[in-house]
C-alpha cells in the first residue's frame, strides 16, 4: 500500500496538470454511473486520501489501497495499463487523469468530506499536531508499537515501510507495547521528519542512501542480514484479524 508521501506527491502531480482546467469526470463504478461531475477542481491529500473537490461542491474521493495508481496523459496518448483498470478517469483540455485499480472512489458534498477523513489522526504532511498524535498512540498503552504506527487514527500517512523502519531505528521490537516505548516523541518526530525528506523525491530512504536495494534498514529483508549487525532479520504479521501486515525486525537490534 503507498505511504502518505507518495500519495502527496500525487496530489500534487494532479493539482498541477488540472487546477483552472475545465474537468469532466468518467467514474467506472457501478454505483456512480449515473452521476455527472464536471467543474474546474482543486486536489488534495488527506493522509492516504485523495480529495479532488469540483466548484459545485462535489468531491470525488479515492484511496489507492494495494494496488492502485493515478496516471497522466495528454489526449490521445496511450495507456500504460489496461482500460478495463481504470475506475475514473479526469478530463481536461491538455490533460487526462485516470486512475487505475482504486480502492475507493466515491462522490460526497464537498462540506460532507469528514464523512470519509474526519477519523485520520494528524496528518504527517499536512495538519501536522505532534502532542495530538502521541495522544492518540497513548491511548491504547497495550496495543504493539507497529500496528499503532499504521493505525490511520493516529498518525494519517504512515504506511508498512514507515512503521517498519521506525521500529527498528526505535530499536524496539514491532511487537512491543506502545507503553514500553522509550522516547516516543522521538518516535512521533522521526516520522514527520521521514515523510517530509521523501516527500518531494520518487525514492523513498530510510537510511539516507538512495542506491537501488540500500534504501532500508529491514523493510523487504526477511532471512536477510542485518544491515547493522549481520543478524538474520526475522518477520510477524500483526494486526487486527484480516488486515495483518508483516513487520520484519532484527531481534539483536530490536529487543522485544
Amino acid at each position: 500500500m503507498p505511504e502518505g508521501d507518495t500519495v502527496w506527491r500525487t496530489a500534487r502531480s494532479l493539482e498541477a496538470a488540472l487546477a483552472g482546467a475545465d474537468v469532466v469526470a468518467d467514474l467506472r463504478v457501478p454505483s456512480l454511473a449515473e452521476v455527472s461531475l464536471s467543474g474546474r477542481v482543486t486536489t488534495l491529500a488527506r493522509g492516504k486520501h485523495l480529495l479532488t473537490r469540483f466548484d459545485g461542491g462535489c468531491t470525488l474521493h479515492t484511496h489507492l489501497r494495494m494496488e492502485g495508481s493515478w496516471h497522466l496523459y495528454r489526449p490521445g496518448e496511450a495507456w500504460r495499463r489496461p482500460a478495463h483498470q481504470a475506475r475514473a478517469v479526469l478530463a481536461s483540455p491538455e490533460w487526462t487523469a485516470v486512475g487505475f485499480s482504486l480502492g475507493v472512489v466515491e462522490v460526497v458534498a464537498t462540506a460532507e468530506e469528514h464523512t470519509v477523513v474526519g477519523h485520520l489522526g494528524p496528518d504527517l504532511l499536512g495538519d501536522w499536531d505532534p502532542v495530538e498524535a502521541l495522544r492518540r498512540l497513548r491511548s491504547d498503552p497495550s496495543r504493539p508499537l507497529h500496528p499503532a504506527l499504521l493505525d490511520q487514527r493516529n498518525l494519517a500517512g504512515v504506511g508498512n515501510l514507515y512503521a517498519t523502519e521506525l521500529c527498528f531505528l526505535a530499536g524496539v521490537a514491532p511487537t512491543r507495547p506502545v507503553e514500553a516505548v522509550p522516547d516516543l516523541e522521538r518516535v512521533v518526530d522521526r516520522a514527520h521528519r521521514l515523510l517530509r525528506a521523501n516527500a518531494e523525491r520518487a525514492q523513498q530512504t530510510t537510511t539516507g542512501d538512495l542506491r537501488a536495494g540500500r534504501q532500508t534498514w529491514v523493510y523487504d529483508r526477511d532471512r536477510r542480514p542485518c544491515r547493522r549487525c549481520g543478524t538474520r532479520i526475522t518477520s510477524v504479521r500483526l494486526g487486527p484479524t484480516g488486515q495483518e501486515r508483516l513487520a520484519a525486525w532484527c531481534t539483536r537490534c530490536q529487543p522485544g
